[in-house]
């Protein structure tokens, strides 16, 4: 029997027996590489360890180190959690179980409610699972056979994604006497799963339809080892002392109501001043670029929506009202309105580029299931703009785009990483129109000479975009800003320009964000600081405290000489004993404290204490505006 071989990741070739598998490869190379294997990559698909290997083949062994190596890890894990759930809860019937970004989950159709005691059963369960070194097994079954199975188990949930994914064939996983549906590929062995923690219980709907089951979810994550894990418990637990829902309430920016609705956010006066700070920042900054400032209104006519495609392809996620017998949609996005002020004129090529700006406030229908304060709401504004340009002059409106968001960036100090993603399935326009865009944007960004990554399938459905992801001090990915690059909407609403040659040609229209949602902004800047912002972005830049009530005709001049010169400062004129006075002013996390005692009056001076507990030297009220000014600045 002749030799098969394949190649590795660095060029060379090694010569197999027939019937080698990935694992066999390992073991050719070393046995330290055997011992860390995990699974592989043929021909770049992720495969199981003991996937027969074919002659030709360019072939990579993944271990714990791999990119791809912690999916695989939380992806089993989810599994071996099941396992444990049947085991533990016979009646449970199993539904799907993903990896995600932090770790994993799986559904669960139980009629007992998990408790937390629950989760310490199911967690020892998995850990005598583990050590059990089950084998982990895959086989392929047809399609009517693997439904004939999970029927014979009472496991409608599996029978129902069988049914629905239509394929002659599926694979199944099985370890002891747990078998489930999955495409895998996963560890070779229970033993392999080493570091593990089961995190939190919610609700969920079956396929997120909330006229369908609600379902128990249980989330865990999982690491390829214990320090890896403690690390990230850690910053879990620094994570809900900076939960913004929680210090939203602490700190007294804004509520939920469910008289209001859900996912409707009411702005308290503080935050409401957030709000209006990050709004005068943006208008700003869009007026230093060469944008103009415009309003749409916030209904338009469902003919519109039509017209654009929103409404063969975004309707469910759209409100519609009726209106002297015509229907009108909600806009969920701006972009309607800055199109018919585009052709409320002629246009010339030499009017071009247009920029229209609009902190827009718009409404999108989302399932409650989804809702999570301010990171996902109904009702948020966008820092909305579009740019209707020449074809000449879409690579310099793209890259502006990308060097305002570097800016912005700066000024709040996150990092960020971006990423290309692509025409997905549901979409409109010509391939043509789709190539040109997609070719736009990628050029662009390999200009910028900023690394980033291709997201298949999961563009606009008018156009192919580029979407910026932040992290914060947890180092948690955020989406904020994005670049959409439209060939389609100038095309249905009959967009034109007169070019230099006297001809009508078409613009193109760029969508794009650079903070994206107001709300959810604000949520990620609440976690990224726990609420200790900077003086600049403070809701309440200082406070007055006096220490007894012979200091307060003094300090009630200096808080209205703080207040005339645009300092937000507050006061606490209480009769109460400093110290009490002085932690409550840090408990609302404001900059700067500022003591006036009989020293102080006498003085003319205010006694400036930051916030950690720093005391500064004396100042005059004149003197800390100036002091507030520069620190201000210094964040410009």
């Amino acid at each position: 029997m002749n030799d098969i071989k394949v190649s590795l990741p660095d060029g060379s070739q090694r010569a197999l027996p027939q019937g080698s598998t990935i694992f066999d490869l390992a073991a050719s190379i070393g046995a330290g590489l055997a011992k860390a294997a995990i699974a592989g990559k043929i021909d770049g698909s992720l495969v199981d360890l003991n996937t027969l290997l074919t002659d030709g083949a360019k072939v990579e062994i993944v271990t714990e180190k791999s990119p791809e190596a912690l999916t695989i890890i939380r992806h089993s894990t989810s599994h071996l959690m099941a396992q444990a759930v049947k085991a533990l809860f016979p009646q449970a019937k199993v539904t799907i179980g993903p990896a995600i970004e932090t770790g994993f989950y799986y559904d669960f159709d139980v009629d007992h409610p998990f408790t937390p005691e629950d989760l310490e059963k199911i967690e020892e369960k998995m850990r005598e699972l583990a050590k059990a070194d089950l084998k982990i097994e895959r086989r392929e079954l047809s399609g009517a056979d693997a439904i004939a199975l999970f029927r014979g188990m009472g496991e409608d949930y599996k029978v129902e994604l069988i049914e629905d994914l239509g394929a002659e064939t599926v694979s199944l996983y099985s370890q002891g006497d747990f078998v489930d549906l999955c495409r895998g590929p996963h560890l070779p062995k229970t033993s392999f799963i080493k570091a593990f923690k089961l995190t939190s219980i919610a609700g969920a709907y079956w396929r997120g339809d909330e006229k369908r089951a609600m379902l128990q979810r249980v989330y865990g994550t999982a690491f390829a080892d214990k320090k890896e894990l403690d690390a990230y418990l850690a910053r879990i637990e620094e994570a809900k002392k900076r939960d913004h829902r929680k210090l939203g309430r602490e700190l007294d920016l804004f509520s939920f109501n469910d008289e209001v609705g859900a996912g409707l956010v009411i702005w308290h006066p503080k935050g409401a001043m957030l709000r209006t700070i990050l709004e005068d920042f943006e208008r700003k900054e869009h007026l230093k670029r060469g944008y103009d400032i415009v309003l749409g209104p916030q209904i338009l006519k469902t003919e519109l929506w039509q017209r654009s495609g929103h409404y063969e392809n975004y309707r469910e996620n759209m409100y519609f009202t009726t209106v002297d017998e015509q229907s009108y949609g909600v806009k969920p996005m701006n972009c309607l309105a800055h199109m018919m002020i585009y052709k409320s004129q002629l246009r010339s090529y030499r009017d071009l580029p247009l920029r229209y700006f609009e902190l827009g406030t718009v409404h999108r229908h989302e399932r409650a299931g989804v809702l999570h304060g301010l990171l996902r709401v109904r009702g948020f504004t966008q820092d909305d703009a579009h740019i209707l340009c020449t074809p000449d002059q879409l690579d310099v409106e793209i890259k502006g785009v990308l060097a305002f968001v570097a800016d912005v960036m700066r000024i709040f100090g996150f990092e960020y990483e971006m990423e290309l993603s692509t025409r997905p399935e549901k979409s409109i326009g010509s391939d043509d129109a789709w190539e040109l865009a997609t070719s736009a944007l990628l050029s662009a960004l390999k200009d910028s000479g900023r690394p980033f990554e291709i997201n298949e399938g999961d563009g606009a459905f008018y156009g192919p975009k580029i979407d910026i992801k932040l992290r914060d001090a947890l180092d948690r990915r955020w989406q904020c800003a994005t670049i959409q690059c439209d060939f389609t909407l100038p095309e249905r609403f009959d967009l034109t320009y007169v070019d230099a040659d006297g001809e009508k040609k078409r613009p193109v229209m760029v969508h794009r964000v650079i903070l994206g949602a107001i709300e959810r902004f604000i949520g990620v800047l609440i976690e990224h600081h726990a609420g200790n912002f900077p003086t600049w972005l403070a809701p309440v830049q200082a406070i007055i405290v006096t220490v007894t009530d012979n200091q307060i005709p003094y300090a009630q001049r200096a808080f209205d000489t703080l207040r005339a010169a645009g300092v937000r400062v507050q006061k606490d004129f209480r009769n109460e004993k400093l110290g009490f006075k002085i932690r409550e002013a840090q408990l609302q996390k404001i900059p700067y404290m500022l003591v006036v005692g009989d020293k102080e009056v006498e003085s003319g001076l205010l006694a400036p204490r930051y916030r950690d507990g720093k005391n500064l030297e004396g100042m005059t009220p004149d003197q800390f505006v100036s002091f507030i000014e520069t620190e201000v600045k210094s964040f410009h």
